[in-house]
């Protein structure tokens, strides 16, 4: 069962697909039941996309709040219909049971080989016959259950973890306990499956309480909040996501030059990435064999992928008169590219040579990026595909970089020698839907390539320092080397900010409640946490393109900011690690951004990269919360980001990869990015998170490098930056490269393509989030609707896609509408329909859908909506 916290909702619809095609295809069954019983909360998105999207009745689960279960069991509302979308409303509601302790059996009633509980003993000749007294036992936990839930059906989960090696142990049992108890005639027990219960409890015609929102945090005691795994692993959770958006770009040029019996497929990397999203993969709560086993699974998919994606490159870039079948271009890709390591482009090439990029686009609508490749040539020019010099700037390699670098080629590549490359070039590009632009670089004697200026706080005067060329400035304090503001000139917004990094200390289970901070548990040692510096020496660049902002806050912790001039947000990176622990204290590491805003405790955070929902500081909808831990207990998983707002402004962050987030005051927010630990917290994971990296017999800790994205707009408009940037980092423009001779590229190849039709894209509230040709040769695709009803006056709107126009040249024979995993006809899904109490009819809202698909060809989708088809080309 996939994980619910870290997890984008792209991965969790392409993990289930895999298994509901895998059973419908070996047993020709469509499941019915959500089993999420053991992930660590559970997701609004769960409930309604990964539920009733599915044409699931009933979702079952065991971790909740320890509060939350004892107050449920109190009211008899740990049965729920639960209602995860604000937009669908009812139309998308799942009953939904959280067991009343957890997925193991009552006490007493385990029968693995190894454990305690007494058996039945049913010959009267022996001194311990116990058969009346076994039959009581049962009847007394059955009537203890019944107690806090409703009707007069209880489900007992019998089983647990690795229970089963020797299933006659358990059935020897349950046969005698069904078969006495039922003599007995006060209970009545039987073998049975969670769609019988469900289908019993539907019968019983019963009005079930309504469950709003998430079930997140968790905590199983009062020191104990699973909130620390929201971060933990942070470069296996990076590598998840990065793969997640290549794997959606690779199925798309699989598709575009089609599926091959023989040869590279995508089908690994979808095994690895349906593996990898496992509650105890993803979440980084596996112990670092398993970790890197997960890693070595992906790789494996990825170079797989890859050698896919470089042929169908090779083959879509040639011109007609060579075809696919003679494909005269290599290409190769730079998976290292976080580090700067991009052979292909640090190659120093004589006059005569170049390096070709092709910039593939997986969005469906035209989009302008930077491209950021290492080189080695201050003389250096760009061109497009028209031959037209293409502005570009140069941006000396840091300090930081070269070492991070130097340090993960000797470990994962096993390259010991060469010199770091000398410069970052950077040039934008402008790429078609569904397609690629090309761009060449070459050498140039007058190397039209610009060399960024260099400013630094050591040498300036006590004066403060304005970065951004475009509408988007921040403000550096030159005393300080921190920044002061940020604001937008296009919109008028200002805010007065404080980025910084700090550390928490993590508790080593040694005092009071002997509870350490683990890899699934966040718990700090109680103090506030410790800054890193205050005092930031800082260096800016400066160029036509991109202005720069170099921060040393420490010697294992160095950022850059970036603002590009066509950008309204600032891009983030960061380099954390290795966290020093000799002082024998686990490093809980955030970034932590201070603002002015009146906030009152609200912040929003995402669900799955989808919806968002409000929090609340020290509050929970569902009970009074006793706060305890006023830190841990306030964090929520980010997969998309968090946003605050006051009266004048919203405050946005989105991330790359699945982080924890929270705002501990008014007017802040912070994310935890890296964890290096001491001590297990008796979760289960059975070692520290004490992620090392090792050359030779020498370890260190994790370095980690990330980016996230901040912006400011004005209140109400923030969404629009949210949804299409948030977009645009989960799915990059992908880059291949290959060395040409001279001029003659343009001649013998194809040097911008769009699948579609040249005249259209799609609307920019809608994403293609599937287009995978099937192992029959027909083809899964997905369109996902990108905004909440009411979330912005524009885009919160039905939105129309012409199929025809998306797939260009290509005529569709047919089109059949399936649901979400694509394992039935979306005709053929029939839910039961369950009572909510405090129903009087107004609740049967079903949220804006579009109307179905006719011989027109156009889907029409409401917000959040996601439809699937299956097609099928002549």
């Amino acid at each position: 069962m996939h994980d619910e916290a870290t997890t984008h909702y792209i991965d969790m619809i392409d993990q289930t697909t895999l298994g509901h095609r895998f059973i419908k295809q070996q047993f020709n069954k469509t499941p019915r039941v959500g089993w999420q019983i053991d992930p660590f909360g559970h997701s609004a998105v769960q409930a309604y996309l990964l539920g009733a999207e599915l044409g699931f009745d009933s979702l079952f689960f065991a971790r909740i709040d320890y509060q939350d279960r004892e107050k449920r069991k109190n009211q008899k509302t740990l049965e729920v219909v639960w209602q995860g979308s604000k937009t669908f409303g009812p139309s998308a509601q799942i009953w939904t049971d959280a067991f009343p302790v957890h997925y193991s059996p009552p006490h007493g009633f385990s029968f693995a080989i190894n454990d305690d509980s007494s058996p039945i003993q049913d010959d009267v000749l022996l001194f311990d016959y116990n058969v009346a007294q076994r039959v009581n036992d049962f009847v007394e936990a059955s009537i203890t259950q019944a107690n806090v839930t409703r009707t007069n059906h209880i489900m007992w989960t019998m089983g647990d973890d690795f229970e089963y090696q020797y299933a006659d142990s358990w059935f020897k049992q349950m046969d005698k306990l069904i078969h006495y108890v039922n003599k007995d005639g006060r209970v009545n027990a039987f073998y049975s499956t969670p769609s019988i219960y469900t289908d019993a409890k539907n019968a019983a015609n019963e009005a079930w309480p309504l469950k709003l929102d998430d079930y997140f945090p968790y905590a199983d005691s009062e020191n104990a909040y699973w909130t620390g795994y929201f971060t933990s692993r942070p470069a296996l959770k990076r590598y998840v996501r990065f793969l997640s958006g290549y794997y959606v770009a690779a199925r798309q040029l699989e598709f575009l030059v089609g599926r091959r019996d023989s040869g590279p497929k995508t089908d690994l990397l979808g095994d690895g990435l349906a593996v990898a999203q496992h509650h105890d993969a993803v979440s980084g709560t596996e112990k670092n064999h398993t970790a890197s086993d997960y890693a070595k699974r992906l790789a494996i998919g990825a170079s797989q992928a890859e050698e896919l994606v470089n042929s169908a490159l090779s083959c879509l870039t040639s011109s007609k008169s060579y075809g696919c079948r003679n494909r005269l271009t290599k290409f190769e890709q730079c998976g290292n590219l976080n580090i700067s390591y991009c052979p292909p482009t640090e190659a120093n090439f004589p006059l005569g040579k170049s390096v070709v990029v092709v910039a593939y686009n997986p969005l469906g609508w035209k989009r302008k990026e930077t491209i950021r490749v290492p080189v080695n040539s201050e003389s250096l020019v760009v061109k497009d595909y028209d031959g037209k010099i293409v502005q570009s700037q140069l941006v000396p390699l840091g300090n930081s970089t070269s070492k991070t670098r130097s340090y993960y080629m000797r470990a994962y590549l096993g390259i010991t020698s060469g010199k770091p490359p000398l410069f970052l070039l950077m040039f934008p590009a402008s790429v078609p839907p569904l397609g690629f632009s090309t761009y060449v670089i070459s050498n140039d004697n007058e190397g039209r390539s610009i060399l960024s200026t260099i400013e630094s706080s050591e040498v300036s005067e006590n004066r403060n320092f304005e970065v951004g060329s475009g509408n988007l400035k921040m403000l550096f304090s030159s005393a300080s080397g921190q920044c002061q503001q940020i604001s937008n000139h296009r919109t008028g917004v200002k805010v007065p900010m404080q980025q910084s990094y700090l550390w928490y200390g993590a508790n080593d289970g040694k005092g009071k409640h002997n509870q350490a901070s683990g890899a699934y548990i966040f718990r700090p040692n109680g103090g506030p946490p410790t800054t890193v510096s205050r005092l930031v020496p800082l260096t800016i660049m400066r160029g036509p393109l991109v202005e720069e902002v170099h921060q040393e806050f420490n010697s294992w912790i160095y950022q850059v900011t970036r603002l590009y001039k066509d950008k309204e947000h600032a891009e983030v990176e960061f380099t954390v690690g290795p966290i020093p622990v000799n002082d024998g204290v686990g490093k809980e590491v955030i970034t932590q951004i201070t603002t002015n805003m009146t906030t009152n405790k609200v912040f929003y955070t995402d669900s799955n990269a989808r919806d968002f929902i409000k929090r609340v500081r020290d509050y929970r909808t569902d009970w009074d919360l006793q706060v305890h831990q006023p830190v841990a207990g306030n964090y929520y998983p980010l997969n998309l980001g968090i946003y605050m707002m006051d009266e004048k402004a919203e405050f946005s962050i989105l991330v790359d990869r699945a982080v924890g987030g929270a705002s501990i005051e008014d007017g802040q927010l912070e994310l935890m990015l890296h964890r290096r630990l001491l001590h297990d917290d008796s979760r289960g994971v059975g070692e520290p998170l004490n992620e090392t990296v090792c050359v030779q017999s020498k370890c260190q800790g994790l370095t980690v490098k990330g980016t996230y994205y901040v912006s400011i707009h004005p209140v109400g408009s923030g969404a629009q930056w949210r949804r299409t940037t948030g977009q645009e980092i989960y799915s990059p423009l992908l880059l291949a490269f290959s060395e040409q001779d001279g001029d003659h590229w343009k001649a013998s190849h194809i040097s911008s393509f769009t699948a579609m039709d040249p005249t259209y894209s799609l609307p920019n509230n809608v994403a293609i989030i599937t287009l995978q040709e099937l192992e029959d040769g027909s083809v899964l695709f997905r369109l996902a609707h990108l905004y909440e009803a009411g979330e912005d006056p524009v885009y919160s709107t039905i939105a129309e896609v012409e199929l025809k126009r998306v797939f260009g040249t290509r005529m569709i024979l047919n089109a059949k509408e399936m649901s979400l995993s694509a394992n039935q006809e979306k005709s053929e899904m029939k839910r039961l329909k369950w009572k909510v109490a405090g129903d009087n009819g107004h609740m049967h809202g079903v949220g804006i859908r579009g109307r179905p698909l006719d011989h027109s060809m156009v889907v029409e989708l409401g917000p959040m909506e996601i439809r699937t088809f299956v097609l099928n080309f002549k």
